[in-house]
């Protein structure tokens, strides 16, 4: 006789005491913030956050814009990997991923999780502290350099007058990262690793630096801000077309800088097994990884600054629009909502329901085979989708920070399809050849861009200005 399963003991799951126990929590603290304002306190500690909060808002602002930043680097990570994955898979007459989300674009999310979850494994005669460090140090350098990179008009985490020195300092400390984890490690191949990274830091900073002081010398300043607002205007105010030389002087470096391919020679599989990341497994390996990706979007971020008008359109777009009846894109933003009645409330509801009838009768008399039921749905789909995408038009000419983001990260985007199309083309070149290019042919080029630049500043402003 088989054995009968009674029915399970009365209890609360442990789901179920996670919700109780929040809202326990929820009540408890709605009841101590009515307290406090039944007794008078609530308005004066507001009053004291408040007026704290204005005499510290450069720090609250920096705070608020490290979190942002910070944030922001593991999606920008995300959406890197899987554009390499499908670039690649393309180049190489594959699919590449299409089984986890739409088209695969979550395979790399799942690729990232999965090196989160994996045991982190500290090998024996590691200098812990030390091995522990250097996956932090690496990514948060990183994440720095974010800060004074300006996305969009009034959007720049930080700004300030010597962004781009900043931009460099914080930049050289990823170096130091990567020799803590090359010598912490016990490794000769991770020791190699980290010596590489140091060399090429010395060898490639210079350049890296010296590309950017052509654009230094035409702007004045080392605001990147201004840098930026300095090449407003149609395309060919855009510093590439004055400083040609130099933007292939600071991508070649940048390339190195970043450690891609062709030159990825800190982490050289065929020669190093993995460099400077042999040794470490889990989440500290995942900070390497992500920093890596990281690194290409910034530095891609910078060119676009520095040389391809950063979130400028090139393109004047207020004779468009006067054109078509509008002046600035600011009177669209300026629409008073009071002057619209009972109207503001009657526009977004008939204006799509009467375009979704107008197209269901359209689709009916088109397609008399797919009956009334089914033209409603595909008209109400199309018309949502045609309103959608008028309001996204209005939004992005009418909104100027709007328009900036979207032409930023179309740029810097572009620009990492191209380091990923050169990992997918060239092979890695040799550390020696790599190191006598740097010094021998970037430096030299560098430097007579630099002379080049300042004695056609001296001959302008003395015969032409």
């Amino acid at each position: 006789m088989s054995a009968t399963t009674g029915p399970a003991p009365a209890g609360v799951s442990t789901l179920g005491k996670v919700v109780l126990g929040l809202i326990a929590l929820i009540v408890v603290a709605s009841l101590g913030f009515a307290l406090l304002w039944i007794t008078g306190i609530g308005a004066d500690l507001t009053a004291w956050v408040i007026d704290t909060g204005e005499a510290n808002i450069e720090i609250l602002r920096f705070l608020a814009a490290a979190t942002g930043v910070l944030l922001f680097t593991v999606p920008a990570a995300f959406v890197i990997i899987y554009m390499e994955l499908k670039l690649i898979a393309q180049m190489n007459l594959r699919v590449g991923p299409d089984r986890t989300g739409p088209w695969g674009s979550l395979a790399s999310l799942m690729a990232g999780l999965k090196v989160l979850s994996k045991e982190d494994y500290t090998p024996r005669g590691v200098d812990v502290p030390v091995y522990t460090l250097a996956p932090a140090v690496t990514f948060l350098a990183s994440v720095l350099t974010l800060l004074v990179i300006p996305f969009a008009p009034g959007m720049i985490g930080y700004e300030m007058e010597l962004g781009l020195i900043y931009f460099f300092a914080a930049s050289g400390i990823g170096v130091v990262g990567l020799m803590m984890a090359g010598w912490s490690s016990f490794n000769k191949y991770s020791l190699l690793g980290g010596i590489r990274a140091a060399a090429a830091v010395i060898s490639y900073e210079l350049p890296l630096i010296l590309g950017t002081f052509g654009v230094v010398l035409l702007a004045g300043t080392l605001n990147l801000g201004t840098i930026v607002e300095n090449q407003s205007g149609w395309v060919w105010n855009w510093y590439v077309f004055q400083q040609p030389l130099a933007l292939i002087i600071f991508f070649i470096a940048a390339t190195a800088e970043a450690g891609r391919t062709p030159f990825d020679y800190t982490e050289a599989d065929s020669e190093l097994v993995a460099g400077f990341a042999t040794e470490y497994s889990g989440m500290r390996f995942g900070f390497f990884f992500f920093a890596e990706y990281v690194n290409v979007f910034i530095l891609s971020a910078l060119t676009v600054t520095l040389f391809l008008g950063g979130y400028h359109l090139g393109v004047d777009i207020d004779p468009i629009l006067s054109w078509v009846g509008v002046e600035t894109p600011v009177q669209l933003a300026n629409i008073d909502p009071g002057s619209l009645g009972p109207w503001l409330l009657a526009i977004p509801l008939l204006v799509p329901a009467v375009l979704t009838l107008a197209l269901t009768g359209l689709l009916w008399m088109l397609k008399s085979s797919w009956g009334f039921l089914k033209s409603l749905l595909v008209g109400f789909v199309l018309a949502n989708l045609l309103v959608g995408g008028l309001v996204s038009l209005w939004a992005i000419f009418s909104f100027e920070a709007l328009l900036g983001i979207l032409v930023f990260f179309g740029k810097s985007l572009g620009l990492v399809a191209l380091f990923v199309l050169m990992r997918a083309t060239y092979p890695r070149v040799r550390i020696d050849q790599m190191m006598n290019f740097a010094w021998k042919w970037l430096m030299p080029a560098a430097l007579l861009n630099i002379f080049i630049t300042a004695g056609a500043i001296i001959i302008v402003r003395e015969y032409f200005s």
